[in-house]
């Protein structure tokens, strides 16, 4: 048996003693399991230097540089974010309906465990804490498969949280992760029906496409962000530069960074101006439509250095770096169809001073996050107050946007009759 199933399997065993686990008992596995962390930081810190050398040596981008890196200020924060999961309400057994049937049955519908949760990710160590927190919280195992990337910074983690679960009276097997660097046990995991109940993976576009495409286990699609600001002809043109460097530049290389911003016409002769020289600042490379690298010329920008004509792929693109497309549009109706047809469905923002465009753009934009007057960077679930985030859902089905730990159930009808038969 490969080690995916190996793992699924020991992890569908521990979801049954965890499923009946009382919340103060996964409370205190949390809580240990974060204390554990805490503790173990210097031995973190080392495995994670171990991989950010392969990453340098194997040529990874700035921005997965990033996302690898964890610090002294970022374990704070894996904690921090642990223990807020630790600290919510426990969603198993919450009722959230419930009637009397025709017959006299009394129904009831609670919240119960998924079971199993498998998470896929690449060089984002700090999902590791994440997923054990959330699904502790929600009453499920999970099977966690790191990227290589982040290997050793992964070993780490998780061994710490199984030394915490154990000490909370819960088996270790409540997360598990993958230790083998075989591709192939990826596809295995995605194969596991019967031990695995859902997938998420969190990493850029092949991954997501490939556990969708391939994975025969309920997949739940996240992370990938074409997000755009929309700068309407009533904005605040400073409030629109403040927005957009902070979307674009705080963390370039995340989802929920500003990767498109569409202007409208009418302001654009004042605006564009203003934001490709702020760009210039910024270090951010624009790829423009013919409008935006006219006005480029026209204030003195040096093209292929500060900007590029765009080409029609990239209005879906998501860049993950200093860059940024640009395009002019006639109106709120275009920017609304442009953001519909080339966005991820993630987060968009409109930067308008005029309340029913803000209203339209509300209604009318389909994504999981929509905003006025505010940076995309807010898309995460610690500033959704979640504590932390199993990741961002950009589907439907069966939740959207940053997913906590009441993402992570289903409910339960629960049936209380007299006697009644039919």
């Amino acid at each position: 048996m490969s080690e995916a199933r190996e793992l699924a399997k020991a992890a569908r065993l521990a979801s049954r003693s965890l499923a009946t686990a009382g919340a103060a008992t996964r409370t205190k596995a949390i809580e240990l399991a974060a204390h554990a962390i805490d503790m173990a930081r210097e031995e973190i810190l080392a495995a994670n230097v171990h991989d950010l050398e392969r990453g340098q040596a194997s040529g990874l981008s700035n921005a997965l540089m990033d996302r690898l890196l964890l610090t002294d200020e970022r374990i704070d924060g894996i904690v921090a974010g642990m223990r807020k999961v630790a600290a919510q309400e426990d969603p198993i057994g919450e009722v959230v309906g419930g009637h009397t049937l025709d017959s006299g049955i009394r129904l009831t519908r609670v919240r119960v465990p998924l079971g199993v949760v498998a998470i896929v990710y690449e060089a984002r160590p700090n999902v590791t804490a994440d997923a054990v927190a959330l699904t502790l919280r929600s009453g499920n195992a999970c099977v966690l498969r790191g990227g290589s990337a982040a290997h050793d910074s992964c070993v780490a983690l998780v061994n710490a949280c199984r030394k915490g679960i154990e000490e909370a009276g819960l088996p270790a097997d409540c997360a598990t992760l993958i230790q083998s660097t075989d591709r192939a046990e990826t596809i295995e995991l995605m194969h596991a029906n019967g031990l695995v109940d859902v997938l998420i993976p969190r990493g850029g576009h092949s991954l997501i496409r490939t556990c969708v495409e391939q994975a025969t286990v309920p997949v739940i699609e996240t992370g990938e962000g074409n997000c755009h600001t929309y700068v309407h002809a009533s904005a605040d043109q400073d409030m629109a530069l403040s927005i957009i460097e902070n979307a674009k530049t705080s963390r370039p290389g995340v989802c929920n960074a500003c990767e498109s911003v569409l202007v409208d016409v009418e302001c654009a002769e004042s605006f564009l101006p203003r934001f490709l020289k702020a760009c210039t600042v910024w270090g951010v490379l624009v790829h423009g439509d013919e409008a935006t690298c006219k006005a480029a010329a026209a204030a003195g920008l040096t093209e292929e250095v500060d900007y590029v004509l765009a080409g029609e792929e990239d209005w879906g693109r998501e860049y993950l770096a200093l860059e940024i497309s640009c395009k002019v549009v006639s109106g709120i109706d275009e920017a609304i169809a442009h953001i519909n047809r080339y966005g991820t469905g993630h987060s968009e923002c409109i930067v308008a001073r005029d309340v029913q465009a803000c209203e339209r753009f509300l209604s009318d934009v389909d994504a999981a996050a929509v905003y006025t007057n505010a940076s995309t960077r807010f898309t995460d679930g610690g500033m959704f107050g979640l504590g932390a985030e199993i990741g961002i859902s950009t589907q439907c089905l069966h939740v959207r946007g940053p997913m906590g730990a009441a993402a992570l159930t289903t409910t339960k009808c629960l049936l209380r009759g007299e006697g009644q038969v039919r």
